[in-house]
């Protein structure tokens, strides 16, 4: 099924009982996801990602209703749910009406892991794509509507174009935007918002530090306009904020960006902040930050020098502390 006859179902107020969202679209996952989730007085078990347990799941659905209320089941997950045991769960739900289960997939195997929602199960799976740029622009404005923001078309673009086309950054940049409490110009959008420079460097730096060829991309970001010092900068503000969550993580226990930064990152930017913290240990960040910050300076004080050539030998020598 494809999302248009979802929204089909969704208008015409027919009970969704299994439903498996899945595709090339977080943003449409969430999205569906939070929609169908949010049923009144429901007895709710939320299992993500390496939360999942089988038997949780399958207990969760059989309990009985005291009150009248659903059961509901909400996997998400990367990895998928063998199909065996999907089989079981959304046979648990077809028996019982106060049942409804929600898999929200986000993982490459699709079509694997859809198969258990045919009609035989009674279950639902459809595939997300992302939006079209008028449909993107469309739900940018609805959203910038429903939290009292003033936006027009124009600046709508500009938002969307700033996140490099992804809507859920746009949507948790639209509550930043909420505090100037007038119409907002794309001049606004330019000054406030994390804008898609940084993010085609954060890709970058993401590939250089998981140890992938990053060739490619670094040329991209040169080509964009960046110099060589600007990346190294930008590469130990990175490490270095890598380097507070990693601090933070061994003293406290936990990552709280508010804590940390000054300022609260969305929930999914903040746990893979988080993650990437503690995968390096401390010789490495100092090795590290001290390599970014010997080539920086060579960089400024020596005017002649080939600092491309420079910057390509520091990051393959970075990789190769890591």
């Amino acid at each position: 099924m494809y999302r248009k006859e979802l929204d089909n179902l969704i208008r015409s107020g027919q009970k969704v009982s299994a439903l498996m969202l899945y595709g090339d679209s977080h943003f449409f996952i969430d999205y569906y996801l939070k929609f169908f989730s949010t049923i009144p007085d429901a007895n709710v078990l939320s299992l993500y990602h390496d939360e999942y347990d089988f038997n949780s799941a399958k207990a969760h659905l059989s309990q009985g209703s005291l009150f009248g209320d659903q059961n509901l089941l909400i996997i998400k997950n990367e990895k998928k749910v063998p199909k065996r045991e999907l089989d079981i769960l959304l046979e648990m739900v077809r028996k019982n009406p106060d049942n409804t289960f929600l898999y929200a997939y986000y993982g490459d195997d699709m079509k694997t892991s859809a198969k258990a929602f045919d009609k035989k199960s009674g279950g639902i799976e459809v595939r997300m794509f992302p939006p079209f740029a008028s449909e993107a622009k469309s739900l940018v404005m609805q959203e910038a509507q429903r939290l009292g923001v003033q936006l027009d078309g124009y600046s709508a673009n500009h938002l969307i174009e700033s996140q490099n086309g992804d809507l859920g950054l746009a949507f948790n940049e639209l509550t930043k935007l909420q505090i100037l409490g007038r119409p907002i110009s794309s001049k606004d959008i330019d000054t406030l918002v994390y804008g898609v420079g940084e993010v085609k460097i954060d890709q970058f730096i993401n590939h250089l530090l998981a140890k992938k060829d990053f060739r490619n991309e670094l040329q991209h970001v040169l080509e964009s306009g960046e110099d060589e010092i600007r990346i190294v900068t930008a590469i130990s503000s990175f490490v270095t904020q890598l380097y507070l969550f990693y601090a933070h993580i061994k003293i406290h226990g936990i990552a709280d960006s508010r804590a940390i930064l000054g300022y609260k990152l969305p929930q999914k930017i903040e746990q893979e902040r988080a993650q990437q913290s503690i995968k390096f240990k401390q010789h490495q960040y100092d090795a590290i930050l001290n390599l970014l910050l010997e080539n920086e300076l060579k960089m400024k004080s020596s005017g002649g020098m080939d600092k491309e050539a420079l910057l390509l030998a520091t990051l393959i020598k970075l990789q190769s502390y890591i």
